[in-house]
């Protein structure tokens, strides 16, 4: 057993390249070795932006043995009646790479066949790796290639050098024009040249004694701690990224942080206007003090450690200054013109070609807005009309910003800080901010009634538009993003516990877009369609059980929070030891109904009852029905479910004791208007046809 040791050397890979890439590889060989039955330990991944490296604990240095038994003609084909081989016996023979006399006659179900065993040949370790190498390598993925010189061959960045050691045995293998050596590049400025590994256990200590941290999670840990160091040197504290620091750490091969300023005038400017233009442009960190505010500092992390530090902080600062300049220049611009000023501007933006510009989508999004404020069970109506509407002007005003033109991810976040400095409601504020949210899966939520329902009305408002015009998420297939807003939708809807109809709300959205109602009512059955997916996903990956969720969501759906409600009941309802025939008896009552459709209307005539199993039944479905309403106004579907389970014997009595589909029409009316009255106790809770 050895360590493989695999190494990619390379022009400086984009930092996003690598972990995908590291993780893909890692994937492709551990399959290939399984396919070619090595046996290995633990696979270790390592890179920096000019390297990719894997490492392989406890690999065997053959193959594992593999025997398999082949069968051939009968035993009567194979000899003849002196026992001697025939032809069919020689050519099965030579098939399996045996001799004659090693042919076996074993008793198959099928009688008396020829059988031989195979022994696969066993290659060692190197020669399979030295096979495979250069197909792997070629099949890491990569978001874009590029091709170098005149080789055919494409990668992340071209290739400069290729490492491939099993224990202390070099792997010979090539990938393009070059071919694979002990020897690995250092760091490019501080231990530049080529440096010699004996061993593949030597890896990273020679890798670290030539100035480079191959290791991502100790790089990392080594970037987090010099830069809080810096930051505490300074009286500051990190601005948290989590997302900078992993970008970082793939940008160097060895972090060497510096801090620099800038100059206090550019604090005029809202902090994430400062904040974006040092972590997108120049992958800066920003600095604030004790209470969270910006400070005029920055920590800079470069790949090499300079003669003089605070040279390179100057030359940092020096580029920081323009960016922030542009920033502020920007920002002047913008506050000479209102947020209302910019809306109009919106005129001359286009949404969606099919759609019309995003002023138009504004005014959509107010009378959505308004209508689900009046509707919705916030309390104070009239002044959260007055939020969502004055929101919805200027949601969007922003986009036409200087700042937001530069800074596109600050869309909504530089919407809020111009509404604060105009004296906007505090609500409709934080509403320009957070109606994009959740802006990916598990992301935050909006945090007031203004913000959800604007974010609502933004996203049904797209769902209802594309759905109108055709565009309809397909398979994988979703450019407009309709399946994240439609869970965003569900997802507040949920945590507001908002109980609008959704179907008034798709209604109401496709107002807008269609005038003709047979043509409406069609698209509003698909959107429906689209959000009952979307639940199904959600509640099973809140750990529901499948067979709940169809069950509910079958019956009912329109109340979004209160699925979940009787999903939990029914799923609870489901563990009891006497389940299975309580929805063996309203599965068999659902069943009889759904063929007797056209019944529906039909009322019990308690005169034509022949058995006292009719009025056993009749009377205690009345006794329980108006227990059962009041629970189900309630939301208390665990207590609703108990109370038509009691009726569950007088059920199987029913079915025991009279024929349902009786000859006699008014029998057979009055029955199937009793099971109907059952069937409306639970109608509305659970599809018990489904489980």
């Amino acid at each position: 057993m050895n360590t493989l040791l695999i190494e990619i050397g390379s022009e400086e890979i984009p930092a996003g390249y690598i972990i995908p890439a590291l993780d893909a590889f890692k994937e492709n060989i551990l399959s290939a070795l399984d396919k070619s039955r090595i046996d290995h330990g633990i696979a270790h991944t390592l890179g920096t932006p000019r390297r990719l490296a894997l490492i392989i604990e406890d690999l065997a240095d053959m193959q594992t043995a593999r025997t398999s038994t082949i069968t051939g003609p009968p035993e009567r084909v194979g000899f003849d009646e002196n026992g001697n081989p025939t032809l069919a016996a020689e050519k099965f023979a030579s098939k399996a790479r045996v001799a004659v006399d090693q042919i076996k006659v074993e008793e198959t179900p099928k009688g008396r066949y020829l059988t031989a065993v195979i022994e696969e040949k066993c290659e060692s370790s190197v020669s399979i790796l030295e096979s495979i190498l250069e197909h792997e390598i070629l099949s890491i993925p990569f978001p874009k290639r590029m091709k170098w010189g005149d080789l055919s061959i494409s990668f992340a960045r071209p290739i400069i050098s290729l490492v491939g050691l099993l224990g202390d045995k070099i792997l010979d293998f090539k990938v393009g024009n070059i071919k694979s050596s002990p020897r690995i590049f250092g760091h490019p400025f501080m231990c530049p040249g080529k440096h010699k590994i004996e061993s593949a256990d030597d890896y990273i200590a020679v890798a670290e004694k030539a100035g480079v941290v191959p290791d991502i999670e100790k790089r990392k840990e080594l970037l987090t701690n010099a830069i809080e160091a810096c930051a505490k040197e300074h009286h500051s504290h990190i601005l948290e990224d989590d997302d900078l620091i992993d970008i970082v750490t793939n940008l160097v091969e060895y972090p060497f942080p510096v801090v620099g300023g800038f100059d206090e005038q550019f604090l005029e400017v809202p902090d994430e206007v400062l904040i974006t233009a040092m972590r997108e442009h120049q992958k800066y960190f920003a600095l604030v003090d004790g209470k969270g505010n910006l400070k005029p500092l920055f920590i800079a992390v470069n790949n090499t450690k300079a003669n003089d530090m605070q040279l390179v902080a100057r030359g940092h600062e020096k580029v920081l200054r323009a960016r922030l300049s542009d920033a502020k220049f920007f920002y002047e611009v913008d506050c000479k013109s209102s947020l209302d000023e910019f809306a109009q501007k919106l005129k001359n933006v286009t949404f969606q070609e099919k759609l019309g510009t995003v002023y138009e989508k504004t005014l959509r999004i107010g009378t959505l807005v308004e209508y689900l404020a009046m509707v919705s069970s916030y309390e104070d109506k009239e002044t959260l009309k007055q939020n969502v509407a004055r929101a919805a002007q200027i949601c969007k005003a922003d986009l036409v910003s200087q700042v937001v033109i530069e800074f596109t991810k600050l869309q909504g976040i530089i919407g809020r800080a111009y509404a604060q400095k105009a004296g906007e409601q505090q609500d409709v504020a934080l509403a320009i901010e957070q109606h994009y949210r959740p802006v990916y899966s598990g992301g935050k939520l909006p945090e007031n009634p203004t913000a959800c329902l604007l974010a609502i009305s933004d996203k049904l408002d797209t769902i209802c538009g594309c759905f109108s015009v055709g565009l309809i998420p397909t398979g994988g297939a979703d450019p407009y993003a309709l399946r994240r807003q439609g869970i965003g939708i569900i997802q507040i809807m949920l945590e507001e516990n908002l109980d609008v109809s959704l179907t008034a709300m798709i209604d109401k959205g496709l107002e807008a877009y269609m005038d003709d109602a047979a043509k409406r009512e069609e698209t509003a059955l698909k959107i429906k369609d689209f959000f009952k997916n979307r639940m199904i996903n959600i509640l099973t990956d809140m750990g529901f059980s499948k067979e709940a969720v169809n069950s509910a969501l079958w019956a009912s759906f329109d109340n979004i929070p209160d699925v979940v409600l009787r999903v939990r009941a029914l799923d609870s309802l489901r563990k009891e030891p006497d389940f299975e025939p309580l929805s063996i008896t309203f599965k068999r009552v659902g069943n009889i109904l759904k063929k007797t459709a056209g019944t529906e209307d039909l009322s019990v005539d308690q005169n034509l009852f022949e058995d006292p199993s009719e009025s056993a039944l009749f009377s205690a479905t009345n006794e329980v029905r108006q227990l059962v309403n009041d629970l189900i106004q309630e939301g208390n579907y665990d207590t609703a479910l108990s109370h038509i389970a009691t009726l569950r014997p007088k059920v199987d009595s029913f079915f025991d004791d009279v024929m349902v589909m009786a000859e006699d029409t008014k029998l057979r009316q009055n029955r199937i208007a009793l099971l109907s009255s059952v069937s409306g106790l639970f109608e509305n809770i659970a599809d018990f046809s489904m489980i």
